[in-house]
Formats: C-alpha cells, sequence, structure tokens
C-alpha cells in the first residue's frame, strides 16, 4: 500500500473516503428523487396505486439489471474509472430530466443506464486498496456502506421538503446537482484510488476459468436467489411502507405535522448511528475467535426485518382502523434498519471478496441481479396493498423475510467452504 493511500477515515485507505463521498452523493440522488417517486405519480400524474407500485417495482429493477451488463462493459472495454465517470455523468442528465413532467419515463430510463455503468464499477474497487490478508478489508464495506446512507439521509430532507412545498420539479432538480457533486468529487480523488487492472476481452477468456469457479458461482447464485425473496419485503420501505406514512400515521408532534418525506430520512440516519457500534461488537467477536459466518449473519438480519414488519401488523391489528402515532415508526425502522445492517453490507462484501482475477465489477453486478429480481418481486407484492388489509400486508411482508433467513441459513455450509476469510466459530 503506497503511503499516499495512508489510513484516514476509520483506519481506512484515503481511497475509500473518496468512493464513500463519490456514493454518498450518488446515493443523495437516487434517495431524493425515489423518496418523491411515488408522491409524485400518485398526487401529480394521478396514477392509481397499484399502477404506481408497478411502475416504482419497474424502474427500480431496471436501475439494478443495468449494472449486469454495464459490470461486463468496465471489466473488457472501459475500465472500472472511464465507466465511473461516463455512468455518473448519465444519470445527472436523468435526474435533471426528472424536473420536466413530459419526459418522465425518458428520465427514468436514462437514470437506469447511467446506474449500470456507474453501480458496479465503484464499489469493486474497494477491494484493490488492501493487500491480500489486510483485515480491515472485511469493515470496509460497512464503512462504504455508511456513506450511501448519509446520501440517503441528507436526500429526503432536501430532496422531500424542495418537492412536498415548492414544487415536485425542484426535488427532482437538487437531486441532480447531488448526482453532479458526485461526479467532481470521484475526478479529484482519482489520485488515491488504485491503478485500473489489466481490462481482458471476451475472446482471451478461456471457458476453464468458469469451471475452476462453478462451486462459488453456485453458492453466490444460492445468495442471490435468497436476497431476491428478501428485496420483496425490504423494498416495500420506498413504496406502500411510504403510503402508509401519508394515510395511516398521526404525523402531529407538538402542533407540527412532520412531512411525509422526512420519515424516509430515518432509516439512513439509524444506519449511521448504528453502524459504529456493531463494528465494534464485531470486531470483538472476530478477536475472539467468534464470529459469525456470512450466511449467517445475513440469515439473522432477515428474522430481524420479519420482525420489524410484524410490529407494524401488530400495531394496525391492535388499532381499530385509527392512525397510529409516528412512534411506532421510529421504532418499526430502529428494528428494520438493523436488519438491514446484518444483510446488505455483508452480502455485498462477500459478492466483492469472492470476485475471481480481473472480473470484479462483473461478479459485482451479479449482486445487482439480486436487486434487480428482488425490485421486481417488491413491485409485484406492492400491488396487494390495495386488495387486502394493511395489518395482513406488514405480516405478508414479515413471512417473506423469514422465508429468506430460511434460505440463507441453508446455504451456510457451502459459504463456509467458498469463502477463504471466514473462521469458524467456536462458541
Amino acid at each position: 500500500m503506497t503511503e499516499e493511500r495512508s489510513s484516514t477515515w476509520f483506519g481506512q485507505p484515503r481511497g475509500l473516503t473518496v468512493l464513500f463521498l463519490t456514493n454518498m452523493w450518488e446515493q443523495f440522488s437516487y434517495y431524493g428523487m425515489r423518496t418523491l417517486l411515488v408522491y409524485y405519480m400518485t398526487k401529480q400524474l394521478l396514477m392509481s396505486q397499484q399502477q404506481s407500485s408497478l411502475v416504482y417495482g419497474a424502474y427500480t429493477a431496471c436501475a439494478y439489471f443495468t449494472p449486469i451488463v454495464g459490470g461486463v462493459i468496465a471489466d473488457r472495454l472501459l475500465g472500472k474509472r472511464r465507466a465511473v465517470v461516463l455512468g455518473a455523468s448519465i444519470m445527472a442528465a436523468g435526474h435533471f430530466m426528472m424536473a420536466f413532467e413530459s419526459f418522465f419515463y425518458v428520465a427514468l430510463l436514462t437514470i437506469a443506464l447511467g446506474n449500470g455503468l456507474f453501480l458496479p464499477s465503484l464499489p469493486s474497487q474497494i477491494n484493490d486498496l488492501y493487500k491480500a490478508g489486510d483485515p480491515r478489508r472485511g469493515w470496509a464495506y460497512n464503512v462504504y456502506y455508511v456513506g450511501i446512507n448519509i446520501g440517503g439521509f441528507i436526500a429526503p430532507l432536501i430532496c422531500g421538503t424542495l418537492g412536498e412545498f415548492y414544487g415536485w420539479h425542484y426535488g427532482f432538480g437538487a437531486a441532480g446537482i447531488g448526482m453532479f457533486a458526485g461526479l467532481l468529487i470521484y475526478l479529484w480523488g482519482q489520485r488515491y484510488l488504485p491503478p485500473e487492472p489489466p481490462r481482458v476481452p471476451t475472446v482471451d477468456m478461456p471457458a476453464a476459468r468458469w469451471a475452476d469457479h462453478k462451486r462459488t458461482f453456485m453458492v453466490l447464485a444460492g445468495i442471490a436467489l435468497s436476497v431476491t425473496v428478501f428485496r420483496g419485503a425490504y423494498e416495500q420501505v420506498g413504496n406502500t411502507v411510504a403510503l402508509w406514512a401519508d394515510s395511516g400515521l398521526d404525523r402531529g408532534a407538538g402542533g407540527f405535522v412532520i412531512p411525509m418525506t422526512w420519515f424516509q430520512s430515518l432509516n439512513p440516519l439509524l444506519v449511521m448511528l448504528m453502524t459504529p457500534p456493531l463494528l465494534n461488537y464485531w470486531r470483538r467477536r472476530a478477536d475472539a475467535g467468534q464470529d459469525s459466518s456470512p450466511a449467517r449473519r445475513m440469515a439473522l438480519g432477515a428474522v430481524i426485518v420479519a420482525c420489524a414488519y410484524l410490529l407494524l401488523a401488530t400495531v394496525e391489528w391492535s388499532g381499530g382502523g385509527a392512525k397510529a402515532t409516528w412512534l411506532w415508526f421510529v421504532m418499526f425502522f430502529a428494528i428494520f434498519t438493523l436488519g438491514e445492517l446484518f444483510v446488505l453490507p455483508t452480502g455485498l462484501g462477500l459478492f466483492a471478496r469472492l470476485a475471481p482475477p480481473r472480473l470484479g465489477a462483473t461478479t459485482v453486478a451479479a449482486w445487482y441481479l439480486a436487486i434487480f429480481t428482488g425490485s421486481l418481486s417488491a413491485g409485484m407484492v406492492g400491488m396487494l396493498w390495495s386488495r387486502t388489509s394493511h395489518g395482513a400486508f406488514f405480516a405478508l411482508l414479515g413471512l417473506i423475510a423469514l422465508a429468506s433467513a430460511l434460505l440463507l441459513r441453508s446455504l451456510d455450509g457451502q459459504v463456509r467452504k467458498v469463502d477463504p476469510t471466514w473462521k469458524p466459530d467456536i462458541d
């Protein structure tokens, strides 16, 4: 590791800070737009709840499908750095298009296309910041995940407030400015990033390589299937749960009515607050030789998310049709976020860590394939919102999360065999 990349952020290389801040602003733009999207469709475009849920699911799915192709393009043609710059530029243009109602669908497509180049190319650079066996690498993705959520925290407060009180298009415009800020940070900080590995054309990729890693790919496919099920419940936070915040909550607080979009900041705020103590807890367990395997950790997280949804179901069933106090919603997000921290950073880190040489962006793109399929399933699950009681719907989400926990737990033994960095539990 060069002196230029000495530790400056949570004891991590400077390059991680650059990637952290770049992704923070990209997530500001994404969550700023997502915070407004379902409200914009139902209140401004006058779409039905079912139609808006389908569009929401289709958009988030496309945003995570394009990285599958974008990762291959980055590894074999553009390189990771060029892919990030080009993808960020395209996404910024798409966000600015959202300020014009007539460009709605074109803007969504443009953002999804830019995301395809950007998303797998940025986190796949994290591994190259560290020497083999560097113990800091295991927690780098949680630090990186905090950066994602700083952007997610401030986005609803800025974009949501602008959109809800001054006009939806002002909120969408602010999201575009955030994406442009992320691009500038990345261009400035490239000197702290790892050098580009050689790109390998398709014709030079021997079939034997895929055979050599067959077991790893099969395990990752199993994890992806489990995460697909998990996201069917997880993605409701920006969809049906956001609608419940508007219609099912008593948002009064001392004479002030809390804007519905502000609740979208709870999840990323709690990520920032919970991540440092959680990392310390995991570090102490690792030092004591008691660290849990990735699949077990993810399974536990899915169970915790299931408990969060079952809490909402209980609140609905016990409320007798009355609006629930917003304090229950805060408790929901606290439980939900804790579970999320066990699942999503762990899964992303597992895919990046198990990536074959020179296929980092491609393998990370496969992680986003799970998000693509999970977003599609979330859109279809969300269509049940207006067809069933809210209590029954939240209970269904809890059962979906529990199903993903069972799948993840069943993969534990196989994950241990292919993950070279895992140390067995001794507790």
